[in-house]
């Protein structure tokens, strides 16, 4: 039986929020779409405080930026861009163009082919989030896109170094310091000094992820994203401690950030409370995590192994940590999940920062029917056909008929039309 120990916020109080916010968006992407670069300028001075000669960061700017940290950060910074890269290579080695010949005469073939140019949003404020700079910058250079331009906001008037340094070494070809809907939208509608790019990827607060979701369309998306999500799946193996530690981990992202406790042991169920608390009363995100916990954490008893599977289908949650006897059976199968983190040796912040897999991830469910972001997310895979004359005149007659099933005369003359030509049988 399941048991439902503890819940998190309605759907309906997470829509009043989301109405609130896309009401925002709509009109400041309506301002920038009208006006341009006024348009920019004054959002960032509005939200950032923040009104520069020009966006655009220089050469010797980023240069200046890079010498300033610490050799440590630099080497910790390439270390984990050669785990995305090594990872994301792989990944582009498993796409394969090819060609076949399906009958004498007739080729088909798949071309894998490199979106032209992406704008990738990098988060700041209280987090400047340098692991989503390489994730996408790394990432689109791998797959092969041409330009890839990069925004970032300022902190406290303050270019970001660690940040613009990741920017600067994963192969950005702009790097613009400024945050916000304004960024995502100067990104993906262009402006009188900046070109308009093909698509948007990188993950950001609700009003950016609302000012993708309304921008799609007009420019690709890689996800629509929401708040960080957490899943924790622990049998009797686990322990309180670190199930409550890697629930806060994910929770202080922001405060509606679920984090859920799917187990099968009464005593962790039991014990979490008073952990979390414990914890919380010496963490320095507590301010944001107790908030996240409060409103929307979660604690779910089962009594077996099959239905935490069922369950942990049923949230598909974007992280999902599997501490039990045997975690790859959870890998073998579950179905809906963003990524999966396997044993108590593995943590969700490996995924989020250096391991090699990327850290943007489908939330709101949306692991039912995607993954997260990869190599192949930057990949159009387009298809090319060529038939030989003979061919033609065969396959002219059978689609001919097909497209008289269907009334479509213009299609059907198309295809008469070859077969007229190269020698097939009259159906004119």
């Amino acid at each position: 039986m399941i048991q439902y120990l503890k819940k998190g916020a309605t759907e309906a109080e997470t829509a009043a929020a989301d109405r609130k916010v896309r009401q925002t968006v709509e009109g400041i992407l309506e301002d920038v779409a009208q006006r341009g670069d006024a348009a920019i300028r004054d959002l960032s001075i509005r939200f950032d405080k923040w009104a520069p000669a020009q966006f655009r960061l220089t050469d010797d700017e980023i240069q200046a930026l890079i010498r300033s940290l610490p050799e440590q950060t630099i080497e910790d910074i390439k270390f984990a861009q050669a785990q995305i890269r090594r990872f994301a290579e792989a990944q582009r080695a498993s796409l394969q163009d090819f060609e076949i010949e399906t009958l004498p005469g007739i080729r088909l073939g798949q071309k894998n082919i490199p979106v032209n140019s992406v704008g990738c949003y990098v988060p700041g404020g209280r987090y400047p989030m340098v692991a989503s700079a390489h994730m996408s910058v790394v990432t689109a250079r791998v797959a092969g896109v041409k330009r890839v331009i990069a925004c970032t906001p300022p902190l406290n008037g303050v270019a970001p170094a660690a940040t613009v340094a990741a920017m600067a070494l994963g192969g950005a070809d702009e790097i613009y310091l400024l945050g916000g809907i304004q960024a995502v939208a100067m990104m993906a509608l262009g402006t009188e000094t900046v070109q308009g790019v093909d698509m948007l990827v990188g993950p950001g607060n609700a009003y950016v992820a609302e000012a993708k979701r309304q921008l799609y369309g007009r420019v690709g998306i890689d996800l629509f994203a929401g708040p960080t999500e957490t899943l924790i799946i622990a049998d009797d193996t686990a322990d309180v401690e670190i199930c409550a530690t890697d629930l806060l981990g994910q929770a202080e992202h922001g405060p509606t950030s679920p984090a859920i406790l799917l187990t099968t042991s009464a005593k962790i169920a039991a014990g979490i409370e008073a952990e979390i608390a414990r914890q919380l009363a010496r963490l320095a995100t507590a301010d944001i995590a107790s908030v996240a916990w409060r409103d929307h954490g979660q604690v779910i008893l089962c009594d077996t192994d099959a239905e935490m599977l069922a369950e942990a289908d049923r949230i598909a949650s974007e992280h999902v940590q599997v501490m039990t006897r045997d975690p790859r059976w959870f890998l073998d199968n579950m179905t809906n999940y963003g990524a999966l983190f396997l044993g108590k040796e593995t943590n969700v912040a490996y995924g989020d920062k250096v391991i090699g897999t990327n850290h943007t991830l489908p939330t709101k469910k949306a692991a039912r029917y995607t993954g997260g972001l990869w190599v192949g997310k930057f990949l159009k895979t387009c298809t090319y056909q060529q038939v030989d004359p003979a061919a033609t005149a065969m396959i002219g007659e059978v689609c001919s008929r097909l497209c008289a099933i269907e009334n479509f005369a213009g299609h059907q003359e198309q295809a008469d039309l070859r077969v007229r030509r190269y020698g097939g049988k009259n159906t004119a």
